[in-house]
């Protein structure tokens, strides 16, 4: 789930170069790929987080998906979908024929109808109910024909629709109002899932019953989890996984190398970004917009790019990223250098007693998470002003905290769900947002629904931009960096660079041995 990337082939290394054309000994041979993106969950009701979402498209099928570096959806589970006369609320899809379940059952519009009615129903906390909050309801007009029913018009349904929150499941095989148990899926992707370990590994097989957008299956995957980047590094080294992406230590990254021998490099710009989150509710300590305002006079991005990450990102003084429509750097306008006295005079005026004491959550093993903690502790105790609460938590139990409202900030990192701008809105500064930082802003609201009328998305341009200011003076999250995209493979594997194209779909059935 990235955005618009520009692949940099920094190694292609070995005869033949790009050649995809396996060998016949080599036709079957698992390919191991090794991860620190855990799966929260296997139900795409109850999941919505990057490392679900990259097994979900292997697995499940939406009615659409992307092409590699598209921005416009096509039929995958659907042989066409369209909006139906004007106004942009009514969307209207015909299934591609001969589509089975592993039981052997065809799948129908009922299906279609049934998946996406029960990720509303359930609704969960860690779920993507959120990002069908303009569905209002779900027709089966036929056997092959499903009908959306908009409450407002919204030219990125589509696109919505195209993410794992769209994944098609078995209507006999999953409950209507309670997540699927077990370690078992029942899709109809180009992978089925042959055996799942939580946290350790994934075995996927190729699914010869597969039909949808794709040409064909890719050669079997060995998905290995680890629970941290520097566990990742080490299997790299020892030579334990093909290929290794999301995430790899800075250090690790900083040093890649083209010339080096035996491996191919992948590295791509992305809209990957990172905010912290901070908890708007009475009775947190940052309810108080003054305090919050306080936190932004003081955080350094560039120290965070520079020691923390290496320069492995970029500093992002927005909730839209660089390169992304209506992109603006309202935080650089609003804040644009680190101000002990200006972060004084505002605790001053909200009449705290200070230090103002607050905690501060964190995904343990994800990325540099533990060494940027410490960092903004540091950056945000300047001056005596604050006192910081520092804590990590595994990534199941750190998603339920901020989900109901334990914690006063978290620093999270967020992957686009689709090729747009709207991504970045409603999910993460609309009222209910999935960050659940309690923060509401009819002003927010409005924009993102004016926004989603514009079948060009380059006309919503000016929403973005009002949205980005009122974020910028209301403070519910503080942008922090912006990542770039790295894939490293060994040099008998190809098809590494689309793992990572920006599109949210994790193209496993690319990698090839050649």
């Amino acid at each position: 789930m990235r955005i618009l990337v520009t692949l940099l082939v920094l190694a292609v290394v070995g005869i033949g170069g790009w050649q995809l054309l396996p060998s016949q000994g080599d036709k079957n041979k698992t390919i191991t790929v090794g991860t620190t993106d855990a799966v929260t969950d296997l139900d795409p009701a109850g999941a919505y987080d990057a490392g679900s979402w990259a097994l979900f498209s292997n697995v499940f099928q939406s009615l659409l998906t992307f092409e590699p570096d598209g921005v416009e959806p096509v039929p995958d589970a659907a042989k066409s979908c369209a909006f139906q006369g004007s106004g942009l609320r009514t969307y209207r899809c015909t299934l591609r024929s001969g589509i089975t379940f592993p039981s052997g059952r065809t799948m129908t519009a009922e299906d279609v109808k049934y998946s996406f009615d029960r990720v509303r129903k359930i609704n969960s906390d860690v779920g993507p109910a959120s990002l069908f909050s303009t569905l209002a309801s779900v027709t089966a007009d036929d056997a092959t024909t499903v009908t959306f029913h908009l409450s407002s018009a919204d030219a990125t349904f589509p696109l919505k629709v195209a993410t794992g929150a769209g994944s098609i499941v078995d209507k006999d095989k999953y409950p209507a109002d309670a997540l699927r148990t077990g370690s078992e899926v029942d899709g109809t992707g180009p992978y089925g899932l042959s055996s799942y370990t939580k946290d350790q590994k994934a075995d996927l097989t190729p699914n010869g019953h597969y039909k949808g957008y794709l040409g064909g299956t890719g050669r079997p995957v060995e998905l290995r989890y680890y629970t941290d980047s520097a566990k990742l590094d080490s299997a790299w080294k020892a030579k334990q996984v093909d290929v290794a992406t999301r995430t790899l230590p800075p250090h690790m990254l900083s040093q890649l190398n083209p010339s080096d021998p035996g491996q191919r490099v992948t590295e791509s710009d992305s809209a990957e970004t990172r905010n912290l989150y901070l908890n708007t509710r009475a009775g947190s300590p940052l309810h108080d917009v003054r305090v919050r305002r306080a936190m932004a006079w003081l955080v350094n991005r560039e120290e965070l790019a520079a020691r923390v990450y290496e320069g492995t990102v970029d500093p992002l003084y927005s909730l839209i990223p660089t390169g992304i429509t209506g992109h603006t750097t309202s935080f650089f306008d609003t804040y644009p250098e680190q101000s002990v006295a200006k972060a004084r005079a505002l605790l001053t005026q909200a009449g705290v007693t200070l230090p103002v004491r607050f905690t501060f959550g964190y995904g343990i093993g994800r990325g540099a998470g533990a060494e940027e903690a410490a960092a903004l502790k540091k950056q945000l105790e300047a001056g005596g002003l604050f006192q910081v609460d520092v804590k990590g938590y595994e990534w199941t139990d750190f998603q339920k905290r901020w989900a109901a409202g334990k914690m006063d900030a978290w620093a999270v990192g967020w992957v686009a769900d689709y090729p747009d701008p709207d991504t970045f809105g409603a999910a993460l500064v609309g009222s209910d947002s999935t960050m659940s930082t309690g923060y509401s802003n009819k002003l927010v609201d409005h924009l993102i629904l004016d926004s989603q009328q514009f079948p060009d998305r380059s006309r919503a341009a000016n929403d973005f931009k009002g949205i980005q200011a009122d974020v910028a003076q209301d403070v519910p999250l503080i942008p922090l960096w912006q990542r770039k995209e790295y894939v490293v493979s060994i040099e008998d594997v190809g098809g590494g660079q689309y793992l990572t194209d920006g599109t949210g779909v994790f193209r496993l059935w690319r990698l090839q041995w050649i």
